[in-house]
């Protein structure tokens, strides 16, 4: 509930600092005298965007602070979300400075105007004439009808199924649009991939196999050159065998007169082995070389299909293109896998869908057993409220598609008299009828669900007598479980208030501002008499209404 609310330089109100109660509060005032200034300075602290029209005194800032007891709103989720500090006396402030820039606070901590509204919706419903238009949305129509149904938990239990509903159908297409994009290139896909799956390539080959072609291609000149060496190493008499073997006889009879002598030696006679190990594998390889023309072809084809595929492909080794043969094999299969991705999805729809449709239903028969109930206590209030042959055609019925809040089509229809047609509510009723359509249908929620502070800004206009004293009784009952305002013209219903605030304008200095006061039991009674008959009090006006406050 609003505990207090302090506004200062604000439109025309210098300073103004207000306490109210619990139960029913009534605000009147001449019309004009400031109470669309006091709904203004509420709708900022409730998130609405402010401007540098706002500030009485220019050169000042505009403060609007406003204190909530929200200990019973179950409102601790919304503060953890947001990483705000709970308190159960919360304060809101909102200031806007001569710059124009705005600013707001919940318990001192800054926040965003959208986290502002979202707040503001727990805390007060600024209900006008003009608001009435909600009634005419289907969403509403479907709020009133599941909070006397209990749907909460179930409405709640559906939007979660339905966003996983919805995301499975997004994935779903995700994956068939993938599909058939990999589908129209699967062909060429499988002709490239088999293409390099023949040529059953290998690591390292391409080198290997170019070292083969060299040796086989100039197999002559290589034996040539082979036959030569050995020769030149094993030639009797100047072979380097032989010269070798002089070389080691020779240093070996010095070797024991010096150990660099030795030393000498030990090297020649290492050289000497070497060069003996050198030429036996010159007579293997001369001997093992041979002429092979159809070995040659061979490689000499395989290496020109490597380097055809690299052509192709545009790739400079065989480890790139093997790259390419892995990313090909993973494209041909995902068509596959994609199809089984795609069943297993389809799958998960078709079960999301029967959870769908089971607390679908459920929500839906809460909702017929519900209407019947709505439209009687629709019907017995507006009969209070002089329409006595109203009637109201409430149906719903089960739509093909998954809506927001279940599967149900609604028809909300209205008549007003005896003998007319059935038509929707915003062609069919009047505005005073809209009035106390959303009068009763917002007495019969206080009823099924926990309403913030509610406050009718002149809903009842255009009644009078015994209809506004009903109106009255309504709101009077309301307040029994929340907190209430009423702004109001007709004393019929102001005398139903537990506290009545008046809003009047003084002139102080050539400034003209607006106050307002919580006014007495004597100043009571005055005001609701010059509401009945202005200015110029009657002792009959006295009496009526200290009638109308008994």
């Amino acid at each position: 509930m609003l505990t207090s609310l302090s506004i200062k330089n604000f439109a025309l109100i210098e300073k103004l600092d207000i306490d109210f109660s619990e139960n029913f509060s009534i605000i009147t005032g001449e019309t004009g005298a400031g109470k669309s200034i006091l709904l203004g300075a509420l709708g900022l602290v409730l998130g609405k965007r402010a401007d540098l029209s706002s500030l009485k005194n220019k050169e000042e800032k505009c403060v609007i602070e406003a204190q909530f007891n929200i200990a019973r709103y179950k409102l601790e989720p919304f503060f953890e979300a947001n990483d705000l500090d709970f308190e159960k006396e919360t304060i809101i402030r909102r200031e806007i400075l001569p710059s124009g820039k705005s600013r707001a606070f919940v318990n001192d901590s800054p926040v965003n105007l959208q986290e502002l509204q979202e707040l503001g919706e727990f805390l007060i419903d600024i209900h006008s004439q003009h608001q009435t238009q909600e009634l005419s949305e289907e969403t509403f129509q479907f709020d009133i009808i599941d909070s006397m149904a209990a749907n909460l938990e179930e409405i709640s239990e559906y939007k979660s199924l339905l966003k996983k509903y919805r995301n499975l159908k997004s994935n779903l297409t995700v994956l068939q649009s993938k599909l058939q994009e990999a589908s129209k290139e699967q062909d060429y896909n499988s002709f490239l991939l088999e293409e390099l799956l023949a040529a059953k390539l290998k690591t390292g080959e391409q080198e290997e196999l170019e070292s083969v072609f060299e040796q086989l291609n100039n197999v002559e000149l290589i034996k040539e050159n082979l036959d030569r060496a050995v020769s030149i190493a094993e030639e009797e008499q100047f072979g380097v065998q032989h010269n070798l073997k002089e070389i080691k006889a020779s240093l070996q009879k010095i070797a024991s007169f010096s150990p660099d002598y030795n030393s000498l030696f030990e090297r020649i006679t290492s050289v000497s082995i070497e060069l003996d190990d050198v030429v036996s594998e010159l007579n293997q390889k001369a001997e093992s070389l041979m002429s092979d023309p159809e070995q040659l072809e061979l490689v000499n084809q395989k290496l020109q299909a490597i380097y055809n595929l690299q052509q192709k492909h545009q790739v400079k080794t065989v480890d790139e293109l093997l790259l390419i043969q892995n990313d090909l094999d993973k494209k041909v299969i995902s068509v596959d896998s994609l199809q089984e991705e795609i069943e297993t999805a389809e799958k998960e729809i078709t079960e999301s869908a029967s959870k769908l449709d089971v607390i679908a239903k459920a929500i839906s028969e809460k909702r017929q057993k519900a209407i019947p109930v709505l439209t009687e206590k629709l019907i017995a209030i507006l009969e209070l409220l002089g329409m006595p042959n109203v009637r109201f055609k409430i149906e719903v019925s089960l739509s093909e598609n998954y809506l927001a809040n279940g599967k149900d089509d609604l028809q909300f229809l209205f008549a007003a008299n005896k003998g007319s047609d059935f038509g929707l509510l915003k062609k069919t009723a009047s505005g005073g009828e809209m009035s106390r359509i959303m009068l009763a249908v917002k007495s019969i929620l206080a009823q099924y669900q926990k309403l913030p502070t509610i406050i009718f800004d002149e809903i009842d206009t255009g009644v009078s007598g015994e209809i506004a004293h009903k109106m009255g009784e309504i709101m009077k009952e309301m307040s029994k479980t929340m907190q209430v305002f009423a702004i109001t013209h007709l004393p019929q219903i102001a005398a139903k208030g537990n506290t009545h605030f008046k809003v009047f304008k003084s002139v102080v200095g050539d400034q003209t501002q607006s106050e307002l006061k919580l006014l007495s039991a004597d100043e009571r009674v005055i005001e609701i008499a010059q509401m009945l008959s202005g200015k110029d009090i009657s002792d009959s006006a006295i009496n009526h209404a200290k009638a109308l406050l008994n």
